[in-house]
């Protein structure tokens, strides 16, 4: 809890998390607006997934400054190395400053999220489940790139190397990730088609898509093909999971292996 409170009191001086907040919040609101010709029926699922293919722009991107700047100032403050020389050892420190962080950012965006269900109520007939499944697509890419932020925060030395790191993060998983696999797709076959599945999926930003697409009836695999039903092999909410826990685990281990607990700038 002392963790948490920290963090609270720490972003409400600041400004970045208000900035963050208010980005998604007028993206929100402009997405309403320039939906308001759609039908009361069907607009509901038309409104998420314009939403959801604008925000996913930029919640990678804040998430990772947010984590990265937050565990940076530790450094910069010197409490860093005071809390490891009385207590804490670097995975403790890293577990509770990664808690205080998904308080401080996923409460805010969960209320503004519901606030904003309010709204829709107004203009379309609403899908409790499909609103669910795109809160949860949000709130876990949200936590996937707030750890990744933590880490690039953990073995930068100065905020120009965050934003350097934070800036490849982000292309990465929007461009080279997908472009690199095009590549190979000439050389897909079905006897290769699971693993070639299993490295598409390690990009967070198709697995959640996926999930949320096929949880709101965008897409159906009710008549595959056979390498498509080899290429799904799993279900949405699986790839998902499996994504997320392989990236938590891959942030938080390079934040510890690679820390560095001295920042200068």
């Amino acid at each position: 809890m002392h963790y948490i409170w920290k963090e609270w009191k720490e972003n409400i001086r600041g400004k970045g998390l208000w900035l963050a907040l208010s980005i998604i919040a007028l993206i929100s609101i402009s997405i309403l607006v320039r939906s308001a010709s759609l039908s009361f029926e069907k607009g509901f699922y038309i409104l998420l997934i314009n939403l959801f293919d604008t925000i996913i722009y930029f919640i990678p991107i804040l998430c990772l400054f947010i984590g990265a700047f937050s565990v940076f100032q530790e450094k910069e403050q010197k409490t860093l190395i005071m809390l490891l020389t009385k207590r804490d050892s670097y995975p403790s420190f890293l577990m509770r400053k990664s808690t205080g962080l998904y308080a401080v950012v996923l409460v805010p965006l969960a209320a503004w999220f519901f606030l904003y269900l309010l709204m829709l109520k107004f203009q379309f007939a609403l899908d409790f489940k499909g609103y669910l499944i795109f809160a949860v697509s949000i709130l876990v890419m949200a936590v996937i790139f707030l750890q990744m932020g933590a880490a690039v925060g953990s073995f930068s030395r100065s905020r120009m190397q965050i934003i350097g790191y934070t800036i490849f993060v982000w292309f990465y998983f929007f461009f080279l990730h997908d472009f690199i696999l095009l590549s190979f797709l000439p050389d897909v076959t079905y006897e290769n088609v699971k693993f070639f599945s299993l490295v598409y999926f390690l990009n967070p930003l198709q697995a959640v898509r996926m999930f949320l697409e096929t949880g709101m009836g965008v897409y159906s695999f009710g008549h595959m093909s056979r390498m498509l039903q080899a290429f799904m092999w799993t279900k949405p909410a699986f790839f998902m999971l499996g994504n997320g826990v392989f990236w938590l685990a891959v942030s938080f281990g390079a934040a510890v292996l690679f820390n560095r607990k001295e920042g200068y700038e």
